[in-house]
């Protein structure tokens, strides 16, 4: 048994002053942790892949409300439930991407209880990070990646490195990928604000560190700007093996803003399932600008966004899947926005895109 001390904090500076500052992977080797929901890091405990010394319980500190910002964008508490988020009439009415994005991931159980700060930092669901008799370099660093020639289905085919070809898990993250979402924390050092794009990482040599954050780092708050231009044309396309409670083996965030001469004025999509963090391409994006709705065009952003794509055996066919689905995900979006009120949506099986 691993000894455990326990701290609840209602004040978030004496929250990041209980973590302290450390150094080196925050992965096993008893450094202290946030927790919230508890809904990755317990089962990582119970794994016995993660190992915190301490846990700083984070749930009084009263971050869960959905706001106006001054900008005319949302504030999200890092500490609000997912499933209340999801359902958030402000959120539904202007961001409905991120609502069908929130209600495709997990379990109703789940998404009651995980927060939206901890879904941005949940660890992946790689089968040999798990498995901690298994050499891992996310676990690890310098053991080697037991994937890399192993069991590859859920893997990635994009970004990925020699030391890891493991993939992000969140579907609320890709949405918030192509909203271009802002994380705002806070430590000792003071407050800052990290671009969505540049909050999580590629696996690079140090695929033990997911995201920019650094250790003593609290998320408090997710900001989404002013975006009631992609509220009328968006669709999030999940594909995976059931139609609820699976991972994305693809999943596609696709938002258009169209003009009144029915021309693409502005485009969004970013991708899960397919690399160590949602995978979005600006330049890929551009390709729309000013084009007419059509699957051809469709299909050029695709080839952009897969452009370099490598399979490891049994993911393979996530190539030729993530090319259909962000067709099918623009050509969606093209005309109206789908909602996902549901997490056995029939639009997020498999079979629809293969």
């Amino acid at each position: 048994m691993n000894p455990i001390t326990y701290v609840r904090s209602t004040e978030a500076r004496a929250a990041v002053a209980e973590i302290g500052v450390a150094e080196g992977s925050s992965t096993a080797g008893g450094l202290p942790k946030f927790i919230a929901g508890g809904t990755n890091l317990v089962d990582l405990m119970k794994e016995n892949v993660m190992r915190p010394g301490k846990l700083v319980d984070i749930n009084g500190l009263g971050l869960d409300a959905v706001e106006e910002a001054e900008d005319g964008g949302l504030l999200l508490g890092a500490l609000g439930r997912n499933a209340d988020t999801a359902y958030h009439p402000l959120v539904r009415e202007r961001y409905p991407l991120l609502s069908s994005a929130i209600l495709a991931g997990a379990s109703p159980q789940i998404r009651n209880m995980a927060s939206n700060g901890g879904n941005l930092l949940q660890r992946t669901r790689c089968y040999y990070f798990y498995d901690a008799g298994m050499p891992c370099n996310k676990r690890n660093p310098g053991a080697g990646c037991s994937a890399i020639g192993g069991l590859t289905r859920l893997h990635a085919i994009l970004g990925a490195s020699e030391h890891c070809i493991a993939t992000h898990p969140s579907d609320m993250c890709v949405a918030l990928a192509a909203l271009d979402a802002r994380v705002r924390v806070v430590s000792q050092r003071g407050e800052r604000t990290i671009d969505f794009a540049e909050f999580h990482r590629l696996p690079g040599d140090r695929p033990d560190q997911d995201t920019t954050l650094a250790h003593d780092e609290l998320i408090t708050h997710i900001a989404l700007p002013p975006a009631p231009r992609f509220a009328a044309h968006s669709a999030y396309l999940k594909l995976r093996d059931r139609a609820s409670y699976a991972f994305a083996l693809v999943s596609v965030a696709a938002a258009l803003d169209l003009g009144d001469d029915g021309r693409i004025r502005e485009a969004r999509v970013a991708l899960g399932g397919v690399a160590h963090k949602p995978w979005r391409l600006p330049a890929a994006e551009a390709l729309l600008a000013g084009a007419a709705p059509s699957s051809d065009a469709f299909a050029r952003v695709a080839d952009a966004l897969l452009e370099g794509a490598q399979g490891q055996g049994g993911n393979e066919f996530k190539i030729p899947m993530a090319q259909r689905a962000v067709v099918r995900a623009l050509e969606t979006a093209a005309a109206g926005t789908v909602r996902n009120d549901s997490a056995g949506d029939r639009a997020g099986s498999t079979e629809d895109a293969t």
